[in-house]
């Protein structure tokens, strides 16, 4: 495919070449317009190209989404899992906060796809899940060595995720600190927690009995 330089001159690109400009070029329209709203149209006139190398390469809007998902999902877990690889447990926790705070920072673009509606609605749920059940087994190690019943600790994982993701969905909107500040507060609050958790934890207020009347 061969594309014009801005000097005039003109270069062809590859086959990879080609689809990696199109993931990048169709992350930031889908970024800034969602699944339904973007058109093939749009996509081929902002890579100065025509529909039917988009079809060539990923059979449609569908196919390009897809391929876009998958790599920022890839991306933010591959980071997030060196980050909680090694180190104590506080140092894990704050890495994995910081390290999904980094990607919606220097990804927006990227995170805005992950947050939006889907075809599928899959994004942002697939990606928490592969991210809950990776730092999962990191929690599930530490439980197990601390003592405390290893099968609660997903729900921790899933919890710590959440709150990340949720916030960063915040942040967004509100980016009145830096990452390294927000990924500090959720890692006191997460350590904190976790710190001073019971091993059998009771509820705070019991139920009260329900006394039926007889006629």
């Amino acid at each position: 495919m061969v594309v014009a330089m801005a000097d005039g001159t003109r270069t062809r690109l590859s086959a990879g070449e080609r689809r990696n400009q199109l993931v990048e070029v169709g992350r930031k329209v889908f970024a800034e317009k969602g699944f339904e709203a973007t058109s093939v149209e749009e996509i081929a006139e902002r890579a100065k190209i025509s529909k039917p190398i988009i079809y060539e390469h990923f059979g449609g809007k569908e196919g390009l989404y897809a391929v876009i998902v998958d790599r920022e999902m890839d991306y933010v877990i591959e980071h997030i899992s060196v980050a909680i690889s090694t180190g104590p447990p506080r140092e894990r926790i704050e890495g994995a906060a910081l390290a999904f705070m980094k990607y919606v920072e220097e990804r927006p673009d990227g995170f805005a796809v992950l947050s939006r509606d889907s075809p599928t609605k899959s994004g942002l749920a697939n990606l928490l899940a592969e991210v809950g059940f990776r730092v999962g087994n990191v929690f599930t190690e530490e439980f197990k060595r601390a003592g405390y019943d290893p099968k609660a600790a997903p729900i921790y994982a899933q919890s710590l995720i959440g709150m990340v993701t949720f916030v960063g969905q915040w942040w967004v909107d509100n980016p009145k600190m830096s990452a390294d500040e927000v990924a500090s507060h959720i890692s006191a609050l997460s350590w904190m927690g976790l710190r001073h958790l019971p091993k059998k934890p009771q509820k705070a207020v019991q139920p009260k009995a329900v006394h039926s009347r007889s006629k």
